[in-house]
């Protein structure tokens, strides 16, 4: 379903749209500006753990959520569903490319986050150069600058991809830029291949742990690296292969929302895990309710809010439901 500004719901709009339009056009440097003047926090603090909502997904041309292959296409949705995650209680931050935290900055969606740059989304899904993870968006330079809190990088290992090593030298690089800045940088690893024309992340648990161990020792200095990990069986043994702060990924929502939310609940537990970054899951989950969503992983990430809940009832007086 594709949504215009003529089917505006008559509820309150979660975001302007012909004001983002605006600032876009005739007054560009409002967003950096809206960037150095955000009030800004610690990436760490109160109980040490974090939720990320991540949104970088369109630039690499990955617009699919289930059985829909449009279902991201349309960015004033994608904004709308960003405007209610990042206002639910207990969501940290977000993770973007620069056009989406762009966007957000010009709304003033980002006060007391942590913005999460997304760097490399060169590999665009389906494309016959898909393996190359080439650094198409933020760069260290650039979010040192601008008052972005974290990177994130792709990391997708293919052993018989020879092109895979200029992957491993680029990522070692920035890697190193970023522990020089200070800057926290998140790898996210798979070991992957192609299959009848497509490229497949190998998630057996060997492979996962195979991964870890190649990106864990990327960089002059890992001081700063972060992993962003899928959530296999025997996560205990992953775990064990690193000593590195470890954020669990979410995946596509086409599974069942309970049984995701369960094997989330099992891997938050383990030492080293401090969180979740997800997107599709929550921004599109099956009944469309993304606060309801997005409130359980928050549960997760940091239990003293499920607690609060049981006791303070949660204002959820935005109505998802006129979202598609």
């Amino acid at each position: 379903m594709t949504t215009s500004d003529t089917t505006t719901p008559a509820a309150e709009p979660l975001i302007d749209r012909a004001r983002l339009r605006g600032i876009r056009a005739e007054q560009p440097s409002a967003i950096p500006q809206s960037l150095a003047s955000r009030i800004r926090r610690p990436v760490i603090r109160g109980d040490g753990r974090l939720l990320i909502v991540a949104a970088d997904h369109p630039a690499r041309g990955a617009l699919a959520v289930g059985s829909d292959p449009a279902a991201m296409e349309d960015r004033y949705v994608l904004l709308e569903r960003l405007a209610i995650a990042l206002a639910r209680p207990g969501v940290d931050g977000v993770l973007g490319t620069p056009d989406i935290i762009d966007d957000l900055a010009a709304l003033g969606l980002l006060d007391d986050k942590v913005i999460v740059g997304s760097m490399n989304r060169g590999g665009l899904r389906g494309a016959s150069f898909e393996m190359d993870d080439r650094f198409t968006a933020y760069d260290v330079p650039t979010m040192v600058r601008s008052g972005i809190d974290f990177a994130k990088t792709l990391l997708r290992v293919n052993l018989d991809d020879a092109g895979t090593v200029a992957t491993l030298e680029s990522t070692a690089r920035v890697v190193t830029q970023a522990a020089a800045a200070g800057l926290p940088i998140m790898l996210e690893p798979f070991i992957s291949r192609w299959s009848d024309g497509r490229v497949l992340n190998d998630l057996s648990t060997d492979a996962v742990v195979l991964s870890v161990a190649i990106a864990s020792g990327l960089g002059a200095s890992s001081s700063h690296t972060w992993l962003k990990l899928p959530v296999v069986p025997d996560m205990e043994r992953v775990m064990a292969a690193t000593s590195m702060p470890t954020l669990l990924l979410g995946g596509d929502s086409g599974a069942d929302p309970d049984e995701t939310f369960a094997r989330w609940e099992d891997a938050l537990s383990l030492p080293g895990v401090r969180g979740l970054t997800v997107g599709r899951t929550l921004l599109y989950p099956p009944d469309g309710d993304v606060a309801a969503a997005v409130d359980v992983a928050a549960a997760l990430v940091h239990p003293a809010l499920g607690n609060l809940a049981a006791d303070t009832a949660v204002d959820t007086t935005v109505d998802t439901s006129v979202l598609p």
